[in-house]
């Protein structure tokens, strides 16, 4: 499993997408899309997002809650590699939609069990998330509680994963592990004993 993990347009979608294509190549590639599109500005996101996937092999699903709905295409394909797109909007998708919001630790809860059932039954799993911590605002009460479900994920995926990459300014920077060598060696970060894929 790889984290990678980023603030807005920092280019973490296409590292986590670089990583994933390097990974097994032989496998059939999924991308698990999470996110509700609304609005013209999501609508453009999905759009740029398809552009940066055209012709590279990705089966995608539209997975914006309850990921574990992905498992019979998962298994019917034999198993292969999962790009999830991301964490931050899962746990949105999570937490409010329902009538009355779920609680931080109940969303959290859910997505890493839920994660970790993924991880078994895919090659390898590489997983987006966002650094939305560091803006240093106090926002409404629902608001902290989903960044308190987001926190807790990601520290919670990150204790489990073999690799976790930090993208800063387009720079992957390794938090946990090595940079995978074949996309390290691609953006010139070449690392001794670095693996070719975790």
């Amino acid at each position: 499993m790889i984290l990678v993990i980023g603030g807005s347009g920092s280019g973490k979608s296409a590292y986590a997408e670089k990583v994933a294509l390097e990974c097994q190549k032989e496998k059939r590639h999924f991308y698990l899309a999470t996110m509700h599109v609304f609005g013209e500005e999501g609508q453009k996101k999905v759009q740029r997002h398809k552009r940066m996937r055209a012709g590279k092999g990705f089966v995608t699903i539209e997975q914006p809650t309850d990921i574990m709905q992905c498992l019979p295409a998962l298994r019917e394909a034999g198993g292969g590699v999962v790009l999830l797109e991301c964490m931050s909007n899962l746990a949105a998708n999570e937490m409010f939609d329902t009538e009355e919001p779920a609680g931080s630790e109940q969303v959290a809860e859910k997505i890493v069990t839920q994660i970790g059932v993924l991880a078994q039954e895919t090659e390898e799993l590489v997983i987006v998330t966002n650094n939305v911590f560091e803006d240093g605002i106090v926002y409404d009460t629902s608001t902290m509680e989903y960044l308190r479900a987001l926190g807790s994920i990601n520290v919670r995926l990150a204790e489990r994963s073999d690799v976790v990459v930090e993208v800063i300014a387009g720079i992957p920077v390794a938090r946990k592990g090595k940079l995978p060598v074949a996309v390290a060696e691609k953006q010139g970060h070449r690392q001794k004993g670095a693996p070719a894929c975790p």
